[in-house]
Parts: C-alpha cells; structure tokens; sequence
C-alpha cells in the first residue's frame, strides 16, 4: 500500500476501484436470492447465477478487447450504463416472472459488466515509479479485493432482508453506475491510450506466455471452487452448517494478511522461480485441510494459514502480464485472467460436489490440493513460455 500512498494518482484510482468492483461481490448471491424468491425455485435460482457467471467470463475478454482498441472512457461509460438498467429490470421483476427471461436479462448483465478490475491493474505501470513499486500494488490490489468479497455478499442480503431482494440489486446497480463513472472520469483513467501498435489477430492470448498465465489460474480457478463447496460439505458433516460462512471468512482474512505482506516485500516474488515458489505454498496449504475436517477450529485455523498464498499468488501472476501480454493487449490478457479463474471456481465446484456428495468432505478438499498441485506443474513445465520475450513468435502450445 505503501507504493499507491506515494503516488496520488495512483492512489486515487486504487480507492474507487476497490468501491467500483463492492457491488460487483453483490450480483451473484443477489441475482441468487433474488430469483429464488420471484420462482420459488433454487434450481432457476442456480440457472440465473449460472448464466450470469458464464456471460460474465465471456463478456470480460470481449471489454477489455474494446478497451485496448479505445480508450477506458467511453467502453466502462457505457458498460455501466447498460449493466445498471439491466439490473434496474431485474429488480422490478413481478413474482411469476419466467426463468427464461431472468436468465437473458443475467446473461445481459454479465456480458456488459464493466471491467474495472482490469482497467486498474492497466493503468499501475504507467502511474508508479519502477517495477517493484507495480508488484506491490498487484499484492495491495488483491488483498484490497478481499476485503470487497467479504463485505459484498453480506451486503447484498442484508439489503435483501431489511428491504428486498430487488432493492439490494437495485442499489448494487445504482452503486456500480456511480462508482464506474467516477472511476472512468479519473485524469489517469481518462488519459490512458492504448499502445500504438499492430495488435495481434489472435488477442493476448496469442502468446504462450499468456496461455500458461491462463492455465495455471483456470487450475487454481478449480481449488478455490472446491475449497468453498468442501468448507460447506465439512461444517454440515460436523453439524455446524451455520459456520462455513465465517470460515470462509477466515480463509479470505488469510489470503487479506498474505496480500499485505507481499505488498510490503515489493520485490520479493516474481518471474517464473516466484511463481512457483507461491503456487507451492498454495498447494501445500490446501492439502493440509485434508487433516483438518474433524474440528471447526483446527479448520479455520489451517484455512487462515492456506489462504496467506492466495493474494500473493494472484499479484505474481499481474505482475508478469505486462510482459507475458502482446503490445496493445495488457487489459484484454487481464480479463482473461479473471475468466479463467472463473470457469475454474465453476468447474471446481460441480466437481467438488459430486465428491463430497458420494466420498465426503476430505476428497473434496483433495480435489482442492491437486488443483494445487496441477497449477505447480503447469507453472513449471511450461517456465520457459514465461521467461520468454513477448516478441517471441507466438507458436503453438
């Protein structure tokens, strides 16, 4: 945090995009309760929240992709401007209302969400002074994220169960229009311009570089979905349902306290070596809540320790984007990242359920530590797309 502190502009920046991306952390769980009470039905409700996570993986590439080709301005002006009627319709939705229609109108709404997140991490390369001061505020960035997931959900419902479900989408979406406006009329977001160059028929992906970035958060993407659904499955087996929420409270607290410290080591993690050393260390924490299952309290314990290598993992990867990334791509290949981790958390998940639902909570949590493992050995079988120059033709995976 240091490193934003001493630059003004970045630290403007920093603070409204964390406020811009809080009511983000409200749309799934309250598009969830929200369609819930319009069906009546978990199963629509899980369709809807299906639907908008899915169009939201896809949607992010796509604004990034605008937003390397025009400028952050106008493309997360009228994101927002779409996406916060949307969720206005929503919001006023009659009891009765058809599934199908909820899951065009979430489908609308993940496509058109505005990618603040990647625009942030964009603009840190040009607002801080040298490389290590970058790599801190990746690590202040993720750990900054945390904090808009722990508070973003409990908003949501709170909301929903003081007013409505409807009224917590419709403040979320009134939130996310101002918020996103006041970010895009930033001097620094407003004069950002993409380089100046011959962008790559292919997209940020074109690189092998950028594919393993891609790979290995799509298998960490798996370890956190199944982490979420095994802390569930141990907390029911152990009669304490109402825990998993604290406990996964606990885990983001953990991954909040590795975030800070990275930040602080500024240059202590990177390139490929970095990389792997973090990945380890996620892998092993993960592993370890194996042995962890027959106590709530031994389990928050082991998931305060594991979820310290989260926010370091996510601010070593940032911080090899920017070489990792085709000129002219850097955005795009950071909603890429988002994606990944997206269509892993969901795949991670169905798959930790069938598990814990035939084998219980300990192979779900195994799920969770080969996930770990996998993005280890992808990071380093392939360490050498990642010490490789962009300009390095782009071949084949």
């Amino acid at each position: 945090m240091t490193a934003i502190a001493s630059a003004p502009g970045a630290l403007r920046v920093f603070a409204i995009s964390i406020v811009a991306r809080l009511p983000v952390t409200m749309l799934s769980i309250g598009l969830l309760v929200h369609t819930r009470h319009l069906t009546g039905s978990f199963a629509a409700a899980g369709i809807v929240t299906g639907a908008y996570g899915m169009s939201l993986g896809i949607g992010g590439p796509l604004l990034g992709r605008l937003v390397d080709r025009r400028g952050q301005t106008a493309v997360l002006v009228a994101s927002a401007g779409v996406a916060a009627p949307l969720l206005a319709a929503v919001a006023v939705m009659p009891v009765g209302t058809s599934p199908a229609v909820l899951v065009a109108l979430a489908c609308a709404i993940g496509l058109a969400e505005p990618p603040i997140g990647a625009c942030v991490r964009t603009l840190f390369p040009d607002l801080l002074a040298d490389d290590a001061a970058v790599r801190a505020a990746y690590a202040a960035d993720a750990s900054a994220s945390e904090l808009t997931w722990i508070a973003g959900p409990p908003l949501a419902l709170g909301l929903g169960a003081a007013f409505s479900t409807g009224t917590a989408l419709a403040v979320a979406g009134a939130f996310l229009l101002a918020s996103t406006l006041a970010f895009a009329l930033q001097p620094a977001s407003r004069a950002w311009r993409p380089a100046p160059t011959e962008r790559p028929r292919g997209g940020s992906l074109q690189t092998p570089a950028m594919r393993t970035l891609v790979f290995v958060l799509l298998a960490v993407g798996v370890l956190f979905g199944a982490v979420e659904v095994a802390v569930t499955a141990a907390t029911t087996a152990l009669g304490s349902t109402a825990a998993a929420g604290p406990l996964l409270g606990v885990w983001g607290a953990g991954s909040l306290i590795g975030g800070l410290v990275a930040a602080r080591l500024g240059a202590g993690l990177h390139g490929p070596a970095g990389l792997a050393l973090v990945l380890v260390a996620l892998a092993v924490g993960h592993l370890a809540l194996t042995a962890a299952t027959g106590s709530v309290l031994i389990l928050a314990a082991v998931l305060l320790v594991a979820g310290t290598a989260i926010a370091p993992t996510y601010a070593t990867v940032y911080a090899m984007v920017d070489h990792a990334a085709p000129a002219g791509t850097v955005t795009e290949a950071f909603a890429w990242l988002a994606t990944a981790i997206a269509i892993g958390a969901s795949a991670g998940s169905a798959a930790a359920g069938s598990l814990a639902d035939h084998a219980g909570p300990v192979a779900a949590f195994v799920l969770a530590g080969a996930a770990g493992v996998a993005a280890v050995l992808l990071a380093l079988s392939r360490s050498s797309t990642l010490a490789e120059p962009v300009a390095a033709a782009p071949a084949a995976a």
